[in-house]
């Protein structure tokens, strides 16, 4: 199978490169060798390169910045989706595209499935909600996974903050009405593989965590599972200002992966296995593609 992954070298995208398939023909990547909001860059890339699956991990994420930077992160998360979709459909091939939790807007008292409708609350949720609408107008048998709170080995993430905190601190305050399902990208990665293999797979599905918690609770768990000695205090939303709402409750239903043999992410197990890889110093430098 010809692969084409877009946004290689963020946390996802090293993941998934850590686990290409022995019979996948990959062509991977970074911005640098494809800025997906270029219309023409990506139909020439695409046509050129003829993938059956196209796995979009390219995303702007910083959900704080994105109320200032609405252009870019409109092009990133709206128009570039567009684009791949523009071209996949041009040469038969598949698109897999990676969405938000935040494209909700948390008032829901249970799990959010995938028939709910979205409601963004911050112009991040918003951008990447218009990235979905944009992938099924073009091309109505794309899959677009939701997800949530990623972590990774890799990148800036809330486990290597809190690991990093841990270094100089024995006493943290962090969010405890904000509650959502961590994913280690890792299982994020392999989810997406197993649905590019899935031939009859199509429309919205959800994959992140199998265990719901707060902020603070998230913060907790890494320090208990990583054996740092912090004491975590819960703090109301109120009293740690951001610049873009958070939905008090993200919450993802996994029904429609389960369906498909897929778990939810396994955490807590993530954090402990892999515990030493997500101090900050330990990330490399990916090695870049040579463009097509």
């Amino acid at each position: 199978m010809r692969v084409l992954l877009t946004g290689a070298y963020g946390q996802l995208g090293r993941c998934l490169l850590d686990r290409v398939p022995a019979d996948w023909v990959l062509f991977a990547c970074g911005s640098a060798e494809l800025d997906i909001t270029d219309r023409a860059a990506v139909e020439r890339v695409v046509k050129k390169f003829r993938p059956d699956v196209i796995l979009n991990a390219a995303a702007y994420t910083a959900v704080d910045k994105a109320e200032t930077d609405r252009i870019r992160a409109m092009k990133v998360n709206a128009i570039g989706p567009e684009n791949l979709a523009l071209a996949a459909r041009e040469v038969s091939a598949r698109l897999i595209h990676i969405s938000t939790d935040y494209v909700f807007d948390g008032s829901k008292k249970t799990p959010y499935v995938e028939s709910d409708q979205p409601c963004p609350i911050n112009f991040y949720g918003l951008s990447k909600w218009e990235g979905e609408k944009r992938v099924f107008a073009v091309l109505p048998e794309a899959i677009v996974i939701r997800t949530s709170w990623v972590f990774s080995e890799y990148g800036a993430n809330f486990v290597k903050t809190m690991l990093r905190l841990a270094g100089t601190r024995t006493e943290l305050s962090v969010v405890n009405d904000q509650f959502g399902c961590p994913t280690y990208a890792g299982d994020l990665a392999q989810a997406m593989i197993t649905l590019a293999g899935a031939e009859r797979a199509q429309g919205v599905y959800h994959y992140c965590g199998d265990v719901a918690v707060s902020w603070c609770e998230f913060a907790q768990a890494i320090f208990v599972v990583t054996g740092h000695d912090v004491v975590v205090k819960g703090i109301s939303s109120a009293r740690y200002p951001s610049a873009a709402v958070r939905p008090v409750n993200s919450v993802m239903g996994l029904a429609r992966m389960g369906e498909l043999g897929v778990k939810g992410s396994d955490w807590q197990t993530s954090i402990l296995v892999r515990g030493v890889q997500f101090q900050p110093e330990t990330a490399i430098a990916p090695q870049r593609a040579t463009p097509l």
